[in-house]
This record gives structure tokens, sequence and C-alpha cells, in this order.
């Protein structure tokens, strides 16, 4: 069977007996308001807020209290088996972590790329990193161990810079390509501009570009020489509004496994399955991009259809190891973990992060013993029923 993740309750409890507390909050309430008060303000905004009001980020969240998983009895559920078969590979468990443009700048020594690709590397858990990382892809690589990494590509406009972002990640070793289509113009984000702060515009994050080399012979002088120049060129070109006629030309980049992230309605994902791509992933980029949508919750069942065999990724509103399962339950292959992972890291490194996807593990495979899941292939549709209005 798989790894006895709710074990880390026991050893919590153990710890308590010879005095030991948790170095870390035990709940999503506490984990936020403690990150809160340790980052800086410009760097919480910016993790923290969403579009608009925020309604759609509210919404991400509260979706998931609209669903109740069913007990089931007398299933003997002493061993849970997580693990996930994904292009080939098998995993743990269906966590990963999600990517987060900015995950650098939340670390206490600014490294936070490098922390979360160690604790991916203690815990099993893959990292899609960022093409918007303090350290260059490969430096991140490098820190994954034994655990599988994805690269998540921002879409240029210079096709050989992304050519190039792409062979640098297939060289370095990565297992997959996530191409973000939702965030090739930043969605209006009151925080960000009541600060009129934005960090790669600060010149923050942009390690991916200053070292590539398609990005510098573009630039007439060197990063380190003229930063200013650099940052007005990664301007002109970030932000490739892409359309279907760019889906062969992306496939064509990498014969690694290719996943579209952003998708949200059916058609959507059809179309990318035809087009061949490996993966989809059912995103509304946790509320930070278009106000007033969808939960993304409320999206992935017919996405989940549509992609006919296809593994979804799902990310959008997780806090808990229940809510991991609801996703699960609705179908999603793997669920990404966003702001709790970010929270985590600001108060403690790598091993903030271990702490919360051990914590949401731990809850997700205690849930499944409690409730009689012992398999996530047990965990179907049937599983769960909408909670009436007055229950939620």
């Amino acid at each position: 069977m798989g790894q006895a993740f709710g074990s880390y309750q026991e050893e919590i409890y153990l710890n308590g007996l010879g005095g030991v507390m948790p170095r870390f909050p035990m709940t999503y309430a506490d984990l936020e308001s403690r990150a809160q008060a340790t980052l800086p303000a410009s760097v919480w905004n910016y993790v923290a807020g969403g579009a608009g009001d925020e309604r759609t980020q509210r919404a991400n969240t509260t979706a998931f209290d609209r669903w109740g998983l069913v007990p089931r009895m007398f299933v003997g559920a002493a061993e849970r088996d997580l693990s996930v078969e994904l292009f080939g590979m098998t995993l743990p468990s269906p966590l990963f972590l999600a990517p987060i443009g900015v995950i650098g700048l939340c670390a206490q020594d600014g490294h936070g790329d490098l922390a979360t690709a160690r604790a991916a590397a203690r815990t099993g858990v893959p990292m899609v990193a960022s093409t918007l990382s303090v350290d260059p892809l490969e430096s991140v690589a490098a820190e994954f161990g034994e655990t599988p990494g994805f690269f998540q590509l921002y879409t240029p406009k210079d096709r050989d810079l992304a050519a190039s972002l792409v062979h640098r990640a297939e060289k370095a070793g990565y297992r997959g390509i996530v191409v973000t289509l939702d965030t090739w113009i930043t969605g209006w984000r009151p925080r960000d501009l009541a600060a009129s702060n934005f960090p790669q515009l600060r010149g923050h994050c942009l390690a991916n570009y200053t070292s590539d080399p398609v990005f510098r012979a573009g630039l007439g002088t060197t990063p380190e020489q003229d930063p200013q120049t650099a940052v007005l060129r990664w301007v002109q070109v970030f932000g490739n509004p892409l359309t279907w006629d760019d889906l062969p030309w992306l496939r064509s980049l990498t014969n690694l496994p290719l996943i579209v992230k952003g998708i949200c309605h059916p058609e959507d994902a059809r179309r990318a399955r035809d087009g061949g791509v490996d993966g989809i992933y059912c995103s509304n980029h946790g509320g930070r991009q278009a106000n007033g949508g969808l939960p993304a919750l409320d999206c992935l069942p017919a996405v989940v259809e549509a992609a006919d065999g296809l593994p979804v990724f799902f990310d959008s509103g997780i806090r808990s190891g229940a809510d991991v399962v609801k996703a699960l339950a609705l179908g999603a292959t793997a669920v990404g973990i966003g702001r709790p992972y970010a929270y985590g890291l600001a108060l403690g490194g790598s091993d903030g992060i271990v702490h919360v996807l051990r914590s949401l593990l731990a809850e997700a495979d205690l849930l499944m013993a409690v409730d009689g899941y012992p398999t996530l292939r047990h965990l179907t549709t049937e599983a769960l029923r909408p909670l009436a209005e007055g229950a939620r």
C-alpha cells in the first residue's frame, strides 16, 4: 500500500508528550495570519491578493463547502494508497506545488524557489517551477533530488526565447512543460495597484530571462551592466496572446508531456486534447487574473469529462486535506497547492512547506480512513453529495 501520511498526527502527539509543541500553525487561518505578520506588505499583497474585489478568489474556496463526502462503513480501510500514475511515473500522492511567480520573494533569504524545490525533494510532492523565479530554472531543478519537477512557461512573444526556455528545461531534467494560458496580460489587482507595485518591473524574479542566451543576445548590453534595459526588454517580450493556431508550434517545441493551464471550458479541453496535449490543467489562477468568474471547482467535472482520459491537473482554492479529497472525487488526477505553501515558506523555509504538505496529506489520508475510501479509485463522484443550502 501507499505511504502512511496520517502518521504525521501521531508524530505531533508523541512530540507533545516530550513537551515539544508544533512549530507551525495547524489551521489555514492561523497560517495565513502569521504569514501576513511575517511578509513585507508588498509581497503579502501580491501573494494574498486577487483580481477586482476578490469575489472569485473567495468563491474558489467556498465552492468546496457545497459538497459533502458520504461515509462508508465496514470497509476496513486500515491502509490507504494515495499514489498516482502520471506520465509513466508513480507519485506517492496526488499533490503538487502549483507555480507561484514570486515564491522566491516569500522566503526570508530571498531564495524561495530553491526552498520549494528542497521541500519537493523531501516530500515527493512535485514542484511546478514558474518562469518568474529568483533563481534560474537549472538551479531549481538541481534541488529536486529524486522527485520529478515540471516547468511552467509564460510563453513570450519571441518564439526563439520560448524555444530556448523549453530546451533549457528539458536539459535540466524537468519532466513536463506547463503552458499558462491566462496570463499574457495582467488582471486588475487593486491591492498591487494601490501600492503601485509590480515586482517584475522592479527587476524581481527575472532570473530565467537574464540567464537566457536568446534574451541576453537581444539586449545589446548585459543585465548586470544595465538592469533597466533588461526590465524594458522583458516588458516587450512577456505575454503572448496565444490562439489555437499556436498550439501545433507549442506541441513541436518538446517531446516532454505538454500540459495546458487555465482550461475551464469543456470545449477548450476537447480542442486541446485533439491538438495533441498530454494533460489538461483546470484552474482560474486562484482568482488572481479575472474576477466575476466561476469557481474553478465548478468547472472541473465537465473539463474531466471532455479530457476523455487525459490527466487533469487542478488548482484554485485548496485550503485543506478535505478540499483535496473533494477535488479528487470530482475527477482531478493531481491537485495543486498554492497560497498555503507560500505561507509555510514565509514562516519557515523548506521546513514550513514540508509541514503544510504533510498536514494536507495527513488530513486527506485520515479522512479517507474514517470515511471508508482506501484508494483514490474509490473517490468518484458517487462519494459526494451536494449540501443543502442551510447546511453550508
